[in-house]
This record gives structure tokens, sequence and C-alpha cells, in this order.
């Protein structure tokens, strides 16, 4: 139906239309607008204005297991970077004295083999496993981000050839080269995040490439192409910043991938080394302390790991239904 010019409002009719964006006019039937967002004019229907950003927003809120998922994350971080400020527990030097001592007091969550206390482990390897989450993710979203979104503009033969080279590092088993990289340049927190991030940016640019190719026929990167602007400017400028939605979702579950992908090491032995630990190092004596009956060594710290990882999994499908209109709840 088309509204006669006289009934169309001038700040709706002058706003710029996007993919996140919604406006919806209600009018009266005597041609009268109704007056502010969610006011209804007599005989007419509720008026809407919001921008996608907040409905997104909204819809995440919505979620209640998103919003335990942000609120676990937040007091994990708490716990893992504020709580050695005031525990200090031995981690660091081995004290065969105390070795395998059950929770009680002065350690909370009784020590292992080595000595060390339980609860300051976790703690510290809390920081390491979150930290190489968090770098891990980011190099693996700006790396997936940039090839997806330049094989997607270029198209054609560049587009085959860098989709083609993803395929073949794709059908290289993942836990085979980052173990053999780990053993050689894993030893650092930065190290272990290179290595992760490195090979974990495939999954992300097929991602951001798929978005890019049904942006990329849009007028707005038609016309910025009949402008003269350079295909750089028009991936960083145009075709990334809209395709962000698909890259905020990945960046959540490339942290708990990366997470697990640091337990998996530590637990094989490959993981951190001295003086950094991690949650998998912890994990990696848990057959023998539970035949031995030291569940205090393995269920804690594994509980934190699941507790973690489900948090992160909750915020990234709670950001996937609130970014995907096809999923948004109404």
């Amino acid at each position: 139906m088309t509204i006669p010019e006289h009934q169309v409002r001038p700040d709706v009719e002058d706003r710029p239309e996007g993919d996140f964006a919604l406006v919806q006019t209600a009018l009266a039937p005597n041609g009268g607008a109704a007056s502010g967002a969610g006011a209804v004019a007599e005989g007419g229907e509720v008026q809407v204005l919001a921008s996608g950003w907040r409905l997104a927003l909204r819809s995440f809120l919505e979620n209640r297991l998103a919003v335990v998922g942000v609120v676990v994350v937040v007091l994990m971080v708490l716990f893992c970077f504020v709580g050695p400020l005031f525990y200090h527990g031995n981690y660091l030097v081995a004290n065969p004295i105390f070795a395998n001592q059950a929770p009680g007091a002065g350690h909370p969550l009784g020590t292992d083999p080595n000595g060390f206390d339980v609860l300051a482990q976790i703690m510290h390897g809390g920081q390491a496993s979150l930290e190489v989450g968090f770098f891990a993710a980011v190099i693996a979203t700006v790396i997936g981000t940039i090839w997806g979104a330049m094989a997607g503009l270029a198209g054609g033969i560049v587009d085959g050839i860098m989709m083609r080279f993803v395929d073949v590092l794709l059908s290289i088993p993942f836990l085979f080269v980052v173990l053999i990289l780990a053993q050689k340049y894993g030893a650092s927190i930065v190290d272990m995040s290179i290595v992760l991030g490195v090979f974990s940016w495939l999954v992300p640019s097929r991602l951001v490439r798929g978005e890019v190719l049904t942006l990329r026929v849009r007028d707005f990167v038609s016309a910025a192409n009949v402008m003269g602007a350079s295909r750089a400017r028009v991936a960083f400028r145009h075709l990334i910043p809209n395709a962000l939605s698909v890259v905020i979702v990945n960046v959540t579950f490339q942290v708990a991938d990366a997470i697990l992908a640091l337990a998996f090491l530590g637990f094989l032995g490959f993981g951190l080394q001295y003086p950094h630990i991690d949650w998998g190092d912890m994990l990696s004596g848990a057959e023998t302390a539970l035949q031995n009956g030291y569940w205090w060594q393995v269920y804690p710290v594994g509980a934190a790991l699941v507790i973690v990882v489900m948090a992160i999994n909750f915020i990234g499908d709670a950001l996937r239904d609130a970014m995907d209109v096809r999923l948004r709840r109404r």
C-alpha cells in the first residue's frame, strides 16, 4: 500500500535503511501519525521505533541462560584474577610434606602430589586458560575475517583458490598439528595463543565469506564501487562492519574451543610449561588421583572447566538467536 506524501513523517522518511535497523510507523486513519515510540493513535496501530542493536540486546537479555552465562563468566574472571590478591596459596614451590592432603584448614581444596595448593592452582590455571582462550579467539577471528572478506569480495578464480587453500588446511588433523607445534613453541601463554589462533581461523573465514557473498550484491556496495572505492575500502568500510553479527557470535565459540583445546593439550602433557599452569595440566593425573581417592584433585578443576565452557556456549547461542532476525523472539 502506498502512503500519500502528506502522511509520511519527515523524521522517518529521512532515516537511512540498513540491514540492522527496524522502523515501523503507524498512522491513524485520518492521516495523523501516532506520537512517540509505543504510542497508539485513535483507530491506528502501535508505533515502534527501535534500532536492530537494541532489539538484539533486548532479545539477549530475555534469554535467562545467556544472562546466567554472563554472570558466571564475570564471576570466574573475578575468581581467577582478583582471587589471588586475597588468597595466597602455594602453587610454585614443591613441598612433599604437604602432598595429597585432603581439604581442610589452610588448604580449602586440599593439595596435589607436589604439595601445591589446589585452590591456588585453579585460580592461576584459570588465568592462563581464559587468557589463551580470548587471545587465540581474537587472532583466529581477525585472520579469518580478513581472509573470508577478501575471498568473498574477489569472487571467481581468486575466491576458488583461497577457499581451496582453506579446505586443504581443514583436511589436516587439527590436534596432531597443534600437538607438534605446542611441544616446540607452546611454552608460554602468548606462544600457545598464537599456535591455537593460527590454526583456528578456518571456520570463521568460511562464515565471513558466506556473509560477504550475500552483502556484495547489495546496493550500498554497488554504489561504493561506482564511486571508485578500492576493494580494501569496500571490505573494511562496508562488508566487514555489516558482517559483525556473524563475527561476534563466532568469537564466543572460538573462546570455548580454545579453552578446550588447551585443556586437551595439558591433559596429554603438551600444555603450558612451568611456571605456567592451566586446567588441563591439573587434570593430567586425574586417573591416578581418582584411583587413590584424591577426588579434590579432579572434581573442582573439572567443574570449573565445564562451567566456564558451558557459560560461554550459552552466551554464543543467545547472541546467535538475538542477532539473526529469523531466530529473534518477537
